[in-house]
C-alpha cells in the first residue's frame, strides 16, 4: 500500500513540474527511475540501490535526488548494510522538507519490526510524527510500539500503547492478550483474567491462556478451578508446559489437602532448568507424610539441603517425625536439632527442641552433653509443661554420662535443683571417680558429703566402705579399719556388692597393722565364704600363710601355702614359703628337698635366686660346705644380676676362709670389694681381707690395695658413719626437709663415702616426693649406674617414670630396657614392658612397639587396663604402617575390655572399619553408641560424626550428611583437623547436590 502511494506521488510530481519541458534526457531519467523503482518493488534491493545512486548523481533536480536518497537508504536497511542508519539519517538531515520524511521513519521502523529487530524498530518509531499518520497507520504504530516495549519488558509503556488499540478490530484481540499477560506478570490476576476471558475463544491463544489462567487461579487461591483448567490443557501441552501444569495441579491438590491426588502431579514436575528447589521437595515429602508413607517422605525431605526459611523448618520437623515413625532415632535427633535452631515458627522451634532434648537423653548426643541440652531447654522455656520430667532426666543424665562434677555444681549452686537424694548419689559417684584416679584425699571429702545426706541407707553404707578403702590406700590403716567395722555394723551393707569383699579388706588392714591374729580370723572367714572370688581367695590363702609364718605357726602356714598352690596358676611364692617353713620346724632335709625341687621347677621365678641363696645357707648350717658352694656358684652363674650375688660370694669366701683356703677366700673378698663397692658385703669383705693380710704379714700390700678403693677411707670410717646416720634418722622419722639438707651435706663431705649410694637414693626419693623431678633424676641415675644393690630396681623404675613424664622417650627406653632385664618383682617387669611399648610407639619405632605389646599380652597376670593398652599400641602401630587388617583385629580386642578413652577410640575404629566394608548402618550404630556411652571424649565424638555423615550420604540421605558436617564445623573448633575434613566432605556433597537442587549454595 505504501509503496504504490509513493509511485503515484512521483508521477504527480512529474506531470505538474515538467509537463511542458519533456525532453529526451528527461524521458531517459524517468525511464531509469521507473526501472530502479521496479527493481526496488521486486525486492532486488542491491540493483535498485545502484541505479538510484546513479540517477541521484546525474540529476540536478532536488526532488529526484531526495527520492533517490530515500530509496537508497531504504535498500540499505533491507540489505542490512552497516551504514544503513547513517544513510537514513543523512536523508532526513539533507532533505528536511521531503514529503517522504515521516514515511521513512515509519517504513524503516516497520521493516525492523517485521524482521524481529525490535530495539532498532523502537529507535525509528520514536522519530515518527503520529499526527501525520492515517488511522490504520496509527493503529499499527501503536500496536507495534506496544509490542516492542513488551518484548523489552517495559510493561508500563507497552500497556499505554496496547490500551490505545484494545478496541481495534484488527489489533484488539492481540492487544488484550498482551495486556492480560502484563497484568499476569504484575500479579494483577483479576485484570489479567478479564483480558484473557475476552480473547478466550481465539484458538491461537487457547494453549497459553489455559496455562496462565490455571496459574492465576492457583495464585488467587481458586485451587479447584486451577486444577480443572490445568487438566483441560494437560494432555495437549508440550513437555515443558506439562511440567509447569503438573506443578500447578499438584500444588493445588496439596493446598486442598488432597495429598494422594497431589503426589503423581508433584512427581511429574521437572523443575526449573531441570532442578527442583527445597519447596518442591517439601511439598512432595509432606504429601507422602500425610499418607503415612514415611519412607518416601524421608526420601524427599532429606533432599532439602541448606534450608534457611519457614518451609525448611517445617520440613525438618516433619522429617524428624518421619524418622521417629521408622525408629531411626539418631536421624530424628539431627532433624529435631536443626528445626529447633530456626525461629520462623516459635511453636515448632520449642516442640523440636523438646524432642531433641528427650532423644539426647535416650540415645546420647555427640554435639553437646545431654545434661547441657536438657538444662538449656529448661532455661530457655521455663514454663514448658514438661520441665518437671526433664529435671529428673537431667540429674539422671549426669549420672549415666558419668559427668558427676557438673552434676554436683548444678545441685550445689542452683536452687531449682535441690534434691538431697540425687546429691547423695552423685557425691558418692564423684568420690568413686576420684578414687579411681588415685586422688584419695579428695575422694574422702565426697564420700563424707554423700554420707552426710543419709537419704538412701544403701548409698550411705557404700560411701562408708569406700572412704575406708581410700584411707587404706593412704596408709591410714587405723582409720580404714574403723571405717570397715562401721560398714559391717550397717544393716544396709548386707545388700551391697562391696560386702562380699569386706572380710578380705579388713584382714589386709589388720595384716598391715601387724595384728596378725585378727588378720588370720578375717582371712579364714573370707576363704570360707561362698562369695570369695578365685583371685582374692588364692591371695587370702597366701596372706594366711604369711600371717601364720610371721607368728611362728609354721605348720598352719604350710597348710595355707598348700591350699593356695592347689588353686592352680603361678605357685612359686607359695612353694618357696612352704620350703622355708620346713626349716623353722627342724625339717632341714625336707627344706633342702623342697628348695631343690623349687629351683628345678621354677627356673624363671623371681624367687629363684632367693631359693639358691637359702639353699646355700641351709647347707652351711649343716656343715655341707661343698654343697653350699655349689648352690652359691649356681646363683652367681645363672642369675648374675641378682642382689644376692654379692652375699653369695661373701658366704663362699667365708667358707674358704674357715676351711683354711685363705688365698681363695682373699681373691673372692677382693672381687666383692671391687664389683660391689660401698655395699655392706664389700665393707665386710675388706674387713675379712684385712685379717687375712695381717695373718699373712702383708699389711703393706693391704694398705696398697685399700688405696684403690675410693669408698674406704682409713681413719674416717667413724665420721662417715656418724654423718650418714645423722641424715638417715630424720628420713626414717619422715622429717624430709631436715633429711634432705643432711644428705646433701654428707655427699659434699663424703662424695664416695661408704653410704653414698644410700644417700643418693634417699635424696632422689625426697626430691621426687616434692615434685622436683629434674633434681631427682641425677640421684637415681647415680644409683642405677653403680653396682647392683637393694635400691637398683626401685631406682630404675623411678628414673624411667621421670623420663616418661618429661616425654624423653629415648632416655626412658634406655632405663626401661634395663629394668625389664634386671627386675625381681613381676610388677616392675610389667611396668618396663608396658612403658617400653609406649615409648617405642612415641619414637615411631612401630615394630618394636608391637613386639613389646605382644610380650605384655603373653603375661596372664596383667589386668584389663594393661591388656587394652597393649592392644591399642598394636592397633595404632598397624594403622601407622597401613596394616588395617591387623589394626581391626586389635581394636576388636580393645573393645572387649577397655574403658574410658581407649574404649571410645576402639568404638570409633569399629565404626571406621564398618564404613570401609560398606556396612553403613552398622557403622552409624557404633557412632551412636560412642555418643551415648563416651560423650566426654570429644575428639572421637567429632571424628565419629564425620564418619556418620559419610555413612548417611552413602545411604542417600543428603540432609543428614550435610547437617552433621555443618554442625561439626560449628561445634568442634578445638579440633581443626576434624573441622577441615568436615568442610572438604561438605563441599563435595554440596557440589553434587547442587546439580539437582537449585536451593543448594556452593562455594567457589
Amino acid at each position: 500500500m505504501i509503496k504504490n502511494f509513493l509511485v503515484f506521488s512521483f508521477f504527480l510530481f512529474l506531470s505538474f513540474s515538467s509537463f511542458s519541458q519533456q525532453t529526451a534526457t528527461f524521458t531517459n531519467d524517468l525511464a531509469e527511475f521507473n526501472q530502479a523503482l521496479e527493481l526496488y518493488t521486486n525486492e532486488q534491493f542491491l540493483a535498485a540501490q545502484s541505479l538510484f545512486d546513479k540517477i541521484k548523481n546525474s540529476n540536478n533536480d532536488e526532488t529526484v535526488q531526495s527520492d533517490c536518497a530515500y530509496y537508497i537508504a531504504n535498500a540499505a536497511v533491507r540489505l542490512n548494510q552497516q551504514n544503513a542508519d547513517q544513510l537514513m539519517e543523512e536523508f532526513v538531515e539533507k532533505y528536511p522538507t521531503s514529503l517522504k520524511r515521516n514515511s521513512a521513519f515509519i517504513d524503516v521502523a516497520n521493516y525492523y519490526f517485521e524482521n524481529g529487530k525490535y530495539s532498532y524498530a523502537q529507535k525509528w518509531y520514536e522519530k515518527v510524527d503520529i499526527g501525520n499518520l492515517s488511522r490504520s497507520e496509527r493503529e499499527k504504530f501503536n500496536f507495534n510500539n506496544g509490542y516492542v516495549n513488551f518484548k523489552a519488558k517495559r510493561y508500563d509503556d507497552a500497556k499505554n500503547y496496547f490500551n490505545q488499540v484494545s478496541t481495534s478490530q484488527q489489533y484488539g484481540s492481540q492487544a488484550k492478550y498482551y495486556l492480560g499477560f502484563i497484568a499476569y506478570e504484575g500479579d494483577d490476576y483479576e485484570e489479567a483474567n478479564k483480558n484473557f476471558e475476552e480473547v478466550k475463544g481465539e484458538e491461537r491463544y487457547s494453549e497459553d491462556l489455559s496455562y496462565y489462567q490455571a496459574d492465576m487461579n492457583f495464585k488467587l487461591g481458586n485451587f479447584q478451578k486451577a486444577i480443572d483448567m490445568g487438566k483441560e490443557q494437560f494432555d495437549k501441552s508440550s513437555p515443558a508446559e506439562k511440567s509447569q501444569l503438573s506443578k500447578i495441579i499438584g500444588e493445588s491438590y496439596f493446598n486442598l489437602g488432597q495429598y494422594a491426588e497431589a503426589v503423581p502431579y508433584l512427581k511429574e514436575y521437572k523443575g526449573t532448568r531441570g532442578k527442583w528447589n527445597n519447596t518442591d521437595y517439601y511439598q512432595l515429602g509432606y504429601a507422602y507424610y500425610k499418607q503415612e508413607n514415611y519412607e518416601s517422605a524421608i526420601g524427599e525431605f532429606n533432599k532439602i539441603v541448606d534450608g534457611k526459611n519457614a518451609v525448611a523448618q517445617n520440613a525438618y520437623y516433619h522429617l524428624a517425625e518421619s524418622y521417629l515413625k521408622l525408629d531411626k532415632k539418631q536421624e530424628a535427633l539431627n532433624a529435631f536439632k536443626n528445626a529447633s535452631e530456626m525461629d520462623f515458627s516459635a511453636e515448632i522451634q520449642e516442640d523440636a527442641y523438646l524432642n531433641y532434648a528427650k532423644l539426647s537423653y535416650e540415645i546420647g548426643n555427640s554435639y553437646k552433653s545431654t545434661p547441657q541440652v536438657l538444662l538449656s531447654f529448661i532455661e530457655k522455656y521455663p514454663n514448658n509443661a514438661n520441665n518437671d520430667e526433664l529435671k529428673k532426666l537431667l540429674i539422671d543424665s549426669y549420672i549415666t554420662s558419668k559427668n558427676y562434677k557438673e552434676a554436683l555444681d548444678l545441685l550445689e549452686n542452683n536452687k531449682n535443683f535441690t534434691d538431697k537424694a540425687a546429691y547423695q548419689k552423685v557425691a558418692f559417684y564423684r568420690g568413686i571417680e576420684l578414687y579411681n584416679e588415685a586422688n584419695y584425699n579428695e575422694a574422702i571429702s565426697f564420700f563424707d558429703k554423700s554420707m552426710k545426706e543419709s537419704q538412701d541407707a544403701r548409698f550411705a553404707a557404700r560411701a562408708t566402705y569406700w572412704k575406708a578403702e581410700s584411707d587404706y590406700q593412704l596408709s591410714n590403716f587405723e582409720k580404714s579399719l574403723a571405717g570397715y567395722k562401721n560398714f559391717a555394723q550397717m544393716a544396709s551393707s548386707q545388700n551391697t556388692s562391696e560386702n562380699k569383699n569386706l572380710r578380705y579388706n579388713m584382714a589386709y588392714n589388720q595384716f598391715k597393722l601387724k595384728n596378725y591374729t585378727e588378720a588370720i580370723v578375717n582371712f579364714k572367714s573370707y576363704v570360707g565364704s561362698s562369695s570369695a572370688e578365685t583371685v582374692r581367695k588364692k591371695d587370702a590363702y597366701l596372706r594366711l600363710g604369711d600371717s601364720y609364718f610371721v607368728t611362728s605357726q609354721y605348720w598352719p602356714a604350710m597348710e595355707n601355702y598348700n591350699a593356695a598352690a592347689e588353686m592352680g596358676g603361678d605357685n612359686d611364692y607359695a612353694q618357696f614359703q612352704k620350703a622355708i617353713s620346713y626349716g623353722f620346724v627342724d625339717r632341714s632335709e625336707k627344706k633342702i628337698e623342697e628348695l631343690i625341687a623349687f629351683i628345678k621347677k621354677y627356673n624363671k621365678s623371681v624367687y629363684r635366686d632367693d631359693a639358691l641363696y637359702e639353699l646355700g645357707n641351709t647347707y652351711v648350717a649343716q656343715n655341707k660346705s661343698n654343697e653350699a658352694i655349689s648352690a652359691y656358684d649356681q646363683l652367681v652363674r645363672d642369675i648374675p644380676n641378682s642382689s644376692f650375688v654379692s652375699k653369695a660370694l661373701l658366704k663362699k669366701a667365708l667358707i674358704y676362709d674357715n676351711t683354711g683356703k685363705s688365698n681363695d677366700a682373699l681373691a673372692i673378698f677382693k672381687r666383692v670389694a671391687k664389683d660391689f663397692p660401698s655395699t655392706p658385703e664389700a665393707l665386710q669383705a675388706v674387713s675379712s681381707a684385712k685379717i687375712i693380710y695381717i695373718d699373712q704379714g702383708n699389711v703393706d700390700e693391704y694398705a696398697r690395695w685399700v688405696k684403690t678403693l675410693d669408698y674406704v677411707q682409713v681413719g674416717d670410717t667413724e665420721l662417715d658413719d656418724a654423718t650418714y646416720l645423722a641424715a638417715e634418722q630424720p628420713y626414717l622419722e619422715n622429717n624430709q626437709s631436715q633429711a634432705k639438707g643432711r644428705f646433701e651435706d654428707y655427699l659434699k663431705q663424703f662424695p664416695n663415702g661408704q653410704h653414698a649410694l644410700n644417700a643418693h637414693f634417699y635424696l632422689g626419693q625426697i626430691y621426687f616426693a616434692d615434685g622436683k623431678n629434674d633434681q631427682a633424676i641425677p640421684h637415681f641415675e647415680y644409683v642405677v649406674n653403680r653396682e647392683r644393690s637393694e635400691f637398683t630396681e626401685q631406682a630404675l623404675a623411678r628414673v624411667s617414670e621421670l623420663y616418661l613424664g618429661k616425654k624423653d622417650y629415648q632416655n626412658a627406653l634406655k632405663y626401661l630396657t634395663r629394668l625389664e632385664a634386671e627386675a625381681d618383682f613381676p610388677q616392675n617387669i610389667i611396668f618396663a614392658q608396658t612403658n617400653s611399648m609406649k615409648a617405642s610407639y612415641e619414637l615411631k619405632q612401630y615394630a618394636e612397639a608391637v613386639n613389646y605389646a605382644e610380650k605384655v599380652l603373653q603375661n596372664s597376670k596383667i589386668d584389663n587396663s594393661i591388656k587394652s593398652d597393649a592392644q591399642v599400641i598394636i592397633a595404632r602401630s598397624a594403622m601407622k604402617t597401613n596394616n588395617e587388617s591387623k589394626a581391626k583385629t586389635a581394636y576388636a580386642e580393645v573393645q572387649k575390655i577397655a574403658t574410658g578413652q581407649l574404649a571410645a577410640e576402639a568404638l570409633y575404629y569399629d565404626a571406621y572399619f564398618k564404613n570401609k566394608e560398606g556396612n553403613f548402618e552398622g557403622s552409624n550404630a557404633s557412632v551412636q553408641k560412642l555418643a551415648k556411652d563416651y560423650s566426654g571424649f570429644k575428639l572421637y565424638g567429632a571424628k565419629g560424626l564425620v564418619l556418620m555423615a559419610k555413612n548417611f550420604y552413602a545411604l542417600k540421605d543428603a540432609y543428614q550428611a550435610t547437617y552433621i558436617l555443618e554442625s561439626v564445623t560449628k561445634n568442634f573448633t578445638d579440633f581443626p583437623e576434624v573441622v577441615e575434613e568436615a568442610k572438604a566432605e561438605l563441599a563435595v556433597i554440596k557440589n553434587t547436590e547442587a546439580k539437582t537442587n537449585s536451593s543448594v549454595e556452593t562455594e567457589n
